[in-house]
């Protein structure tokens, strides 16, 4: 695997785990600084390059890690996908449903393997409360709601450039929207929803939106970066009530706790820890060495794209 660009989350996350994993070898990694790829070259062990397109053009690499900002994601992952690599992208796939499309068309036709990075969805906690809501703990689902919110974030960074894809809602408004895919039915439709605009950088920096699936159940979701920090969803039954409290980005160490309410009684459920960035890169070169050919969740995408545009869409926006 090559990993284009040196991002706080490769930086973080998917490099050591890369370096660290039994399926896949971390062979170079690359930045439009050479100095600074051969700092994190060196950092995790492997080959410093300078420029994507050289990396792409090793045929030491069968698998490229994207984490570059949302805005480039089509360019890259396109060049990668005709280089003949296989693609694991970071969250979100593209900034537009009509590019993620595009992208999937491309995947089964280049026959590489192509999948969106949503870490969270790698740890069991989440299998955990599905077993409990099929099992009927908390009876029949009436309402989900979600919150992603983070600290103000650098304002230097790409997250605080329009042209890069920046945002709150593509950053973490993604998180409870792709929640709502999860629990409920069908595709749900955005009713209402607001962004709250920074007017010096022209971003959206909080937001909130309304969810209705084809049964009428709903999601309220909330996200943002001038919060202070919370990462939880709840699903609110007829006759009970489950909150994920540590939902998005639990440590790897943590026992993430479910507390389930019914009636006058409340327990609390410890979860196993997990470790969900090692989950998500082994399912990926599972997937690339099982020979699976094309987008990998393509309705899931696709879906959790077309949800980020109608909020846009349908959005109050506020200023300030």
């Amino acid at each position: 695997m090559g990993v284009l660009g040196c991002a706080d989350i490769a930086l973080r996350r998917m490099l050591p785990a890369i370096a660290a994993s039994d399926a896949a070898r971390l062979t170079a990694v690359a930045s439009r600084d050479a100095a600074k790829a051969e700092r994190v070259a060196a950092r995790f062990g492997c080959v410093g390059v300078q420029g994507y397109r050289a990396l792409l053009e090793r045929d030491d690499i069968d698998a490229v890690y994207v984490p570059l900002p949302p805005a480039l994601h089509f360019e890259y992952v396109a060049e990668a996908l005709l280089a003949g690599k296989h693609v694991l992208c970071e969250k979100p796939l593209c900034t537009t449903r009509a590019e993620a499309a595009e992208l999937m068309e491309l995947a089964r036709r280049q026959r590489r393997t192509l999948a969106e990075n949503f870490m969270f969805l790698h740890h069991s906690q989440h299998a955990g409360v599905r077993s409990l809501v099929d099992a009927g703990a908390i009876g029949e689902l009436e309402v989900l709601s979600g919150s992603f919110g983070v600290p103000p974030l650098d304002p230097t960074g790409f997250r605080y450039a329009p042209s890069l894809g920046g945002g709150a809602l593509l950053d973490v408004g993604v998180y409870p929207l792709r929640t709502a895919q999860l629990y409920l039915s069908g595709e749900p439709e955005v009713l209402a929803a607001t962004l709250r605009v920074d007017e010096a950088t022209g971003v959206d920096v909080a937001g909130t939106a309304l969810l209705c699936a084809p049964d009428g159940v709903a999601a309220q979701l909330e996200f943002g970066f001038r919060h202070s920090y919370r990462s939880r969803y709840a699903l609110w039954g007829s006759e009970g009530r489950l909150s994920v409290e540590r939902a998005y980005t639990p440590p790897e160490q943590l026992k993430p706790v479910v507390r389930l309410q019914q009636q006058d009684r409340l327990t609390e459920l410890a979860m196993p820890a997990d470790h969900q960035v090692r989950n998500a890169l082994a399912a990926f070169a599972a997937a690339v060495l099982a020979g699976r050919n094309g987008p990998v969740g393509e309705d899931a995408s696709l879906l959790q794209a077309r949800l980020v545009e109608d909020v846009r869409k349908v959005a109050r926006i506020v200023t300030g």
